[in-house]
């Protein structure tokens, strides 16, 4: 059996790392593309931090909004002839653009996520979304960043929500992981994950349960703590090998189920991979101590835990099944589950994680 564990080229974490920008840029080149979130760029970086640069000089051009074919495309375009690497600054969806952009033009990805709100940052995946916001596909890209840099001192400064969102992300990991080495199911390589990919994703979650309610509390405190670089490793790195190597099952399938409903449109992709979480529990038939303290991990840190915290209060059951049926899409994670999947079975899994999340907050 051949099984394939892909990482970034190098990671960089700490308080402050985005002092040493130029220094990582430096050893690609001279000229840099930099894909650039709108509210980083005016009020992280400031307008003058790229002018400090003395040995790259940057073309800077700001991110559209949405990981689309068409901004990838208009990106693209505007990068011209004379790239020596492509740079990403901003959350999830700037990050999998720059990724796309750089794979696209055939350089170098340098990736600076401001928020520790996905593990997209380390991947070598950009997942593909319609102008509208809908999930429309997976882009699987040859090789993973060359570089990825965590400036925790920024993601201290950035609303306590995107932590906490990273969090139910990363909180997929493990039971993903775990659910395709059962199968032997493929990871994001369409390879079966090594040891060290299955491995690396139990500390994930032990690190999530240690750890996250410090974590959030340290950002709420703007303020750069070991508990708060424990979950932004956890977040980005440790998720990010996890869920790629170790491969995905049902939570992010039901993630993207919910996309087909607009309400859930204005919620982080972390907050819907945690009811996604939420639901995999009892499709794949969890004991009850893990789903209490599941729960009650989502509770502290404050993931949502009902259909109505993602904009799904009246959601009706005809709409519910088309998320189910979405999720089981033929070409979906959902079947890397050890046990067959239908459309039903998730749309019960669903209505029980709601009304059991309900439950405890005395809703019902």
């Amino acid at each position: 059996m051949i099984t394939t564990t892909i990482f970034p080229g190098r990671y960089v974490q700490g308080a402050g790392a985005i002092n040493i920008l130029e220094e990582e840029l430096s050893r690609f080149g001279e000229r840099a593309f930099v894909v650039i979130d709108d509210f980083v760029d005016k009020n992280v970086l400031g307008d003058g931090f790229f002018g400090t640069f003395t040995k790259v000089r940057v073309n800077k051009q700001i991110f559209g909004g949405e990981c689309s074919d068409e901004e990838i495309e208009r990106l693209s375009g505007l990068a011209e002839g004379e790239t020596d690497v492509v740079v990403g600054i901003g959350g999830g969806k700037t990050l999998d653009t720059a990724k796309a952009v750089a794979y696209k033009l055939k350089k170098p990805a340098v990736i600076i996520p401001t928020i520790a709100s996905t593990d997209a940052p380390c991947s070598a995946l950009s997942v593909i979304y319609t102008p509208s916001g809908e999930f429309k596909r997976y882009l699987f890209l040859p090789k993973n960043p060359d570089v990825v840099l965590v400036d925790t001192k920024i993601v201290a400064k950035a609303p306590a929500r995107f932590l906490v969102a990273g969090m139910g992300d990363a909180l997929a990991t493990w039971f993903e992981a775990e659910s395709c080495k059962q199968k032997h199911a493929p990871n994001m390589t369409g390879r079966i994950g090594s040891m060290t990919a299955y491995t690396l994703a139990r500390p994930c979650y032990e690190t999530l349960l240690e750890y996250g309610a410090l974590a959030k509390r340290s950002v709420e405190e703007k303020s750069v703590t070991p508990a708060l670089e424990r979950i932004v490793e956890a977040n980005t790195l440790l998720s990010g090998l996890g869920f790629e190597s170790g491969g995905l099952a049902a939570a992010h399938a039901i993630h993207n189920g919910l996309t087909v409903l607009e309400n859930t449109h204005e919620y982080l992709h972390g907050e819907k991979v945690a009811i996604g979480v939420l639901a995999s529990l009892f499709l794949t038939d969890k004991p009850r101590k893990m789903i209490e303290e599941v729960y009650s991990f989502c509770e502290e840190v404050g993931l949502p835990t009902t259909l109505a915290e993602i904009g799904l209060d009246d959601v009706s059951d005809e709409d519910l099944m088309k998320v189910a049926e979405k999720a089981c899409d033929k070409n979906e994670t959902i079947h890397n589950e050890p046990r067959p999947v239908t459309p039903e079975d998730v749309f019960f899994a669903l209505k029980t994680a709601d009304r059991y999340g309900k439950m405890r907050k005395n809703l019902t």
